[in-house]
């Protein structure tokens, strides 16, 4: 049995999931989660002083004995969230995990793992990948 999140509650999860998917969470990962829920309009009316507290469920939730607890999570997100938000939680994801510049293979398995759960078009999660590389790409150095 899974636990309801709010449609707001599930996209922070699955932000704090990408964040932590590599075994580190970094300051540039959480300053990102907070910069997308203080901009972005699907978090009109939630802030980022529940982070923390999420964060904190979230990691229990995943850490859970019996090694299931990343299966239950994603179930979780699905369940939560309407199908035109499954786009926006894969976007979301890939977003996260371009803070550092370079996906680790644990974070290229969860956004395939998301990807597939959520049902994200091949097509379409390939847009939303590439644009994010454009987006933080950096200038060559001279």
């Amino acid at each position: 049995m899974t636990t309801k999140l709010t449609p707001h509650e599930a996209l922070t999860y699955v932000m704090v999931t990408m964040s932590a998917a590599d075994g580190r969470v970094t300051d540039t990962e959480l300053q990102e989660i907070s910069n997308l829920v203080e901009h972005l309009p699907v978090f009109t009316g939630f802030t980022s002083d529940s982070i923390p507290r999420l964060a904190e469920t979230c990691a229990k939730l995943l850490g859970e004995d019996d090694g299931l607890g990343l299966d239950r999570l994603v179930v979780m997100v699905k369940e939560s969230l309407s199908v035109p938000l499954y786009e926006t939680a894969y976007a979301l994801a890939v977003e996260i995990a371009a803070v550092d510049l370079v996906a680790e293979q644990e974070e290229l398995r969860f956004l395939e793992l998301l990807r597939d759960a959520l049902e994200v078009d091949m097509l379409v999660a390939a847009a939303i990948e590439r644009s994010a590389r454009v987006r933080f790409r950096k200038l060559p150095q001279a």
